[in-house]
């Protein structure tokens, strides 16, 4: 990986070391290409789509980019991607991010990161939670990215709506919870999932 990769990306594509052994599981991180081909991928997502066989190298690869299209992949024109999965008997949620191509390299085509994690066996997704208090598809991308720590203007960026209509969509969320704060939101999904 490049020098100017983020740290994050770094760290969560490492190869497990001898002293991570009691460390809880990694989550899986494969990095697709436009044609939605593995072009990178960490040890952990190779176990956990992999499983039960063990592959390394070239197999490795193949096996990952079968199980990337059967496994994850709903649409491919546009790309959609399942929320969760099974392998074997675990239960994973899959964690879609579409990038852009860097300044350097604007004529690439943008890539796609999937991060999979390991859902807990009483884990309420946010899939869940939306459908409880019948979020609308665009309330629930904003609690996503409110979830995942980003302001106001970075969630517009990324919905590609205006702050004020990111404020709207949150005063709905907030009306729907029975909240009155944005932290409110964020608390009242933590707490609706730990009750699981």
């Amino acid at each position: 990986m490049g020098s100017n990769m983020p740290q994050v990306f770094l760290d969560a594509a490492r190869e497990p070391r001898t002293h991570d052994v009691l460390a809880p599981a990694m989550a899986g991180f494969v990095l697709l290409n436009a044609e939605l081909e593995p072009i990178s991928s960490n040890a952990e997502a190779i176990h956990i789509l992999g499983y039960p066989e063990q592959s390394r190298g070239r197999r490795a690869h193949s096996l990952l980019a079968d199980k990337v299209v059967s496994s994850l992949i709903t649409h491919r024109s546009p790309p959609d991607f399942v929320p969760e999965f099974t392998s074997g008997r675990r239960l994973y949620a899959c964690r879609t991010f579409f990038l852009n191509p860097s300044a350097a390299n604007r004529s690439s085509a943008p890539v796609v990161a999937l991060l999979l994690e390991r859902k807990s066996p009483g884990w309420l997704s946010l899939g869940e939670i939306s459908e409880s208090y019948n979020l609308t598809r665009r309330e629930r991308q904003t609690v996503e990215l409110l979830v995942r720590g980003l302001t106001t203007k970075e969630i517009a960026v990324q919905m590609s709506v205006s702050p004020n209509t990111v404020k709207a969509f949150l005063r709905l969320v907030m009306i729907k919870l029975g909240v009155s704060t944005r932290s409110g939101i964020v608390g009242k999904i933590i707490s609706m999932r730990l009750r699981q």
